[in-house]
């Protein structure tokens, strides 16, 4: 079997001049690549206690719905703003160019509750800072964070000091 850093297509100079864009469509396209990503991240959780798994929108859903399955754990989805039926608790936060917001539902987690947080990648790390803030206000513990893919490059791991954070694949770049 390959390894996971095989199924990554690297696409230089997308979206723009001196970026290497790792595309990870790659992997979710392949079975074997899937299941590796899905096994590995999962594998980052295997001495943890945790009683849910949050992944945020998009791609969190991918890898955290089937580690949550699993698990035999629930799975909490943490959206874009405006997407949640019911009442929410909400975070804004920068980004590059602009902010954005999201949103739980505000009883999606109960106060103690152990949380790992499931992402496909850290860049600046504002996506889940922005996702544990939620968390820790609706009473939870983020017990564990787990991305497929790092971005090292953008410090986004800065951002999350305190908590005990894994990547699968690091790359130094940007």
């Amino acid at each position: 079997m390959k390894k996971l850093e095989e199924y990554v297509r690297s696409i230089p100079d997308f979206p723009e001049p001196g970026i290497i864009f790792r595309d990870i469509t790659t992997i979710l396209q392949d079975a074997d690549g899937l299941q590796l990503a899905i096994d590995t991240m999962q594998d980052c959780l295997k001495d943890v206690d945790v009683d849910v798994i949050v992944g945020t929108e998009s791609r969190g859903f991918i890898f955290g719905v089937p580690i949550a399955y699993n698990l035999h754990k629930p799975f909490v989805p943490v959206r874009k703003k405006g997407k949640l039926p019911c009442e929410t608790v909400s975070k804004s936060y920068d980004l590059e160019y602009g902010s954005a917001t999201i949103e739980m539902h505000k009883d999606s987690i109960k106060p103690g509750q152990k949380v790992a947080l499931v992402d496909d990648l850290i860049a600046t790390g504002g996506t889940i800072e922005a996702a544990i803030q939620l968390i820790e206000e609706l009473g939870g513990e983020v017990v564990k964070v787990v991305f497929l893919m790092e971005l090292a490059g953008l410090k986004g791991r800065e951002r999350l000091k305190g908590y005990d954070v894994a990547s699968v694949l690091c790359y130094e770049g940007k």
